[in-house]
């Protein structure tokens, strides 16, 4: 019987009714070596999930990014338990949301008003058609993932469904390569609404580059927007603007804002937000208490905590050993920041850096780890936790070594090999 006899009985349930199986494409089958991995969870606790099978495993995916203090926080669940009694959702606005917005005016640089979403794709577009509004221009140039939404999606692969129109009006420019946004600029002359990246993913920017990013946009009469949906209160409190000395117009945040509850923000210059009241950024769920509540905690603990600081310093200790493993394997390379740092995986002879990739993901999760390619640390990665993972990659470093050097990879793989899906972050070779 197969290790992952329940998962793959229950793929088979999921699909009748779910397209892909899972609300979420980053969760779906397309992304696993379906017959060699885990396909669903049952539970989590700290840094650790259990599949339908019964298996644990070293959770580093962390549900994409968005448990930034681990499953089951005591003190957010504290707190969900305490807002539940209350109630979740009433007929007039909360004043948690005005006591969370407070917290998050006093760490984000440029954040002087804010409003929340349920995902970050909808504080993303929130953010873009403020810009289209306050400078009365259509164009949009985009650096990195910026969710669902038709204005972005259509720039990339994945854009069926997506008016011609629309897609037109969105491009993108390459990370640190500033004259690549210059060109776009320059050949719309005031077009552009709005420039949009992630400050940082795979790929640390280089001296000067955020910078010119700014001066290029503000010179341009567009606004700058950072999207930190993964890296606010990651990097720093008041995310990677903070980290790097670099103040957007307009910021959106989410991800591990209140720990794997549905909360995003939109933050941003008063004058700038004070567009809201004209233009429509709304839902009814966006004051919801429940996520309010769990973000609330969640800021109480980043701070108590030193969350950003902590999660930098096990981090860096485990992108040293990382190194020390990829540094004899022309298979493997790693990057990133010590919070969210990546594998990237090369072809090598007759193999593909999928075929490499599959190997290394079917290893790592018989041994008891959940990885994707990124490890997205929360405060529950402790290091004697970051160590066990560390033990685990070496000996798979080694059974893929074994199976390049006899030419076996294919051989060893359970199941279909991973397929390219498209890649909007620099550096993602994965």
């Amino acid at each position: 019987m197969s290790r992952y006899a329940r998962s793959e009985s229950h793929l088979a349930r999921a699909l009748e009714t779910i397209p892909l199986a899972s609300q979420t494409f980053s969760k779906s089958p397309t992304h696993l070596p379906v017959g060699a991995s885990p396909l669903f969870v049952a539970r989590g606790e700290g840094a650790h999930v259990w599949d339908l099978d019964g298996h644990r495993y070293l959770d580093l995916v962390s549900g994409l990014a968005s448990l930034l203090l681990g499953y089951r926080d005591p003190d957010v669940d504290a707190a969900l338990r305490a807002q539940l009694d209350v109630g979740i959702t009433f007929s007039l606005a909360h004043p948690l949301e005005a006591e969370v917005a407070e917290r998050l005016v006093d760490w984000i640089p440029c954040a002087e008003q804010v409003r929340f979403a349920k995902n970050g794709s909808d504080a993303t577009s929130g953010a873009i058609r403020i810009a289209r509004a306050v400078t009365g221009r259509g164009r949009v140039a985009v650096c990195g993932y910026h969710g669902w939404h038709d204005w972005y999606i259509g720039s990339t692969p994945r854009d069926l469904g997506v008016p011609a129109a629309t897609r037109a009006l969105t491009a993108s420019f390459a990370y640190n390569d500033a004259p690549s946004l210059a060109a776009l600029l320059d050949a719309h002359p005031d077009g552009y609404a709005a420039v949009i990246l992630e400050p940082m993913s795979a790929t640390w920017p280089e001296p000067g580059f955020l910078e010119e990013v700014a001066r290029l946009t503000r010179s341009a009469g567009a606004l700058l927007v950072f999207d930190e949906m993964v890296t606010g209160l990651r990097f720093a409190r008041g995310g990677a603007q903070e980290a790097f000395g670099v103040t957007p117009d307009l910021a959106t945040f989410g991800k591990g804002l209140a720990n794997g509850m549905p909360l995003a923000a939109l933050v941003g210059h008063r004058e700038l937000m004070r567009a809201m009241q004209e233009v429509f950024v709304s839902g009814t769920f966006g004051g919801e208490t429940l996520s309010l509540a769990a973000g609330r905690a969640v800021l109480d603990k980043v701070d108590r905590e030193q969350v950003p600081k902590r999660l930098a310093e096990r981090g860096a200790v485990l992108l040293e050993a990382l190194g020390g493993l990829a540094a004899p394997r022309p298979w493997l390379d790693v990057g990133g920041h010590p919070s969210w740092s990546f594998l990237h995986f090369r072809a090598v002879g007759p193999y593909s850096e999928w075929d490499v990739k599959t190997l290394f993901q079917q290893e790592s999760a018989a041994a008891g780890v959940l990885c994707l390619g990124t490890h997205n640390l929360s405060w529950a990665h402790t290091p004697d936790l970051l160590e066990t993972l560390v033990d685990v990659y070496r000996a798979v470093c080694d059974r893929v070594d074994r199976a390049l050097a006899t030419e076996t990879l294919r051989e060893r793989l359970r199941g279909p090999v991973l397929e390219p899906l498209f890649r909007v972050r620099p550096g993602d070779r994965s």
